[in-house]
């Protein structure tokens, strides 16, 4: 195993399960030192720190870092993977629900950042990736909220990458495809025929299966690695080829 991130401090929102707990896992393993910033410390054990984190609160984001400083003087990569989905039209879409997804999923990121950027700009080798989706660009039935959303992930993700560049900072995001992620498996549990909704869930990728976590995770790494140092404003897709493929049915 490659130790590419020996001596670097890195914090992952959303390090519990998922894709974010497989980032935990692939930077630990690399040799990185790894905060794993979440409601719950869920299955991270100690492949990071935990520190109780809700990125929909101010406070709690505050917080978090003043207890993060507690502990280390520096940071070189954040991961923004923290973010909750939606379902439904914009017809359906209610006004909580706009605020909500949003309040995590876009500024939650922004607070994540924000707070990370005085650290990430005394680092030789910073690092923001953040978690975007296909549906920021792609459209994708149901998920008008959701996909708003992520769009906005991306041109933050882009904006974030211009003002990084005089310090050093580099910015880009994954846009996976459906993922095997508990978040998808809560939405099968609620499906009137979930056997029939994950069938459905596989076909509509070209590659007939679930993108997995280790996958995004493996991507995610990739664009944090410092040896991409010239990769920077960048949207790596994940997706087993729905953004570009086209199959003969």
């Amino acid at each position: 195993m490659s130790k590419d991130f020996a001596g670097l401090t890195a914090i992952v929102t959303g390090a519990g399960s998922g894709i974010g707990l497989e980032v935990a896992r692939k930077l630990s393993d690399q040799g990185a030192k790894v905060f794993g910033f979440d409601l719950r410390a869920g299955e991270m054990g100690e492949l990071a720190t935990f520190i109780e984190c809700d990125i929909a609160n101010p406070d709690s984001v505050k917080k978090a870092f003043s207890e993060f400083a507690n502990q280390s003087k520096t940071l070189d990569i954040l991961i923004n993977n923290a973010g909750i989905g939606a379902i439904g039209t914009v017809e359906q879409a209610t006004e909580e629900e706009w605020l909500r997804v949003f309040n995590v999923n876009v500024f939650g990121t922004g607070r994540m950042s924000a707070a990370a950027m005085p650290y990430l700009k005394a680092s030789q080798h910073a690092a923001i990736v953040n978690t975007c989706s296909l549906v920021a660009t792609a459209g994708v039935p149901n998920r008008a909220v959701y996909g708003a959303s992520k769009g906005a992930i991306y041109a933050l993700t882009l904006a974030m990458a211009t003002d990084g560049i005089a310090h050093g900072v580099r910015v880009n995001c994954v846009n996976p495809g459906t993922s095997d992620t508990p978040w998808i498996k809560n939405l099968l549990s609620k499906a009137a025929d979930p056997d029939k909704e994950y069938a459905a869930l596989q076909a509509r990728q070209p590659i007939g299966r679930l993108v997995s976590p280790v996958e995004v995770a493996s991507a995610i790494v990739f664009l944090a690695n410092p040896a991409q140092a010239s990769t920077t404003g960048t949207a790596l897709g994940v997706d087993g080829g729905m953004q570009g493929l086209r199959l003969p049915r």
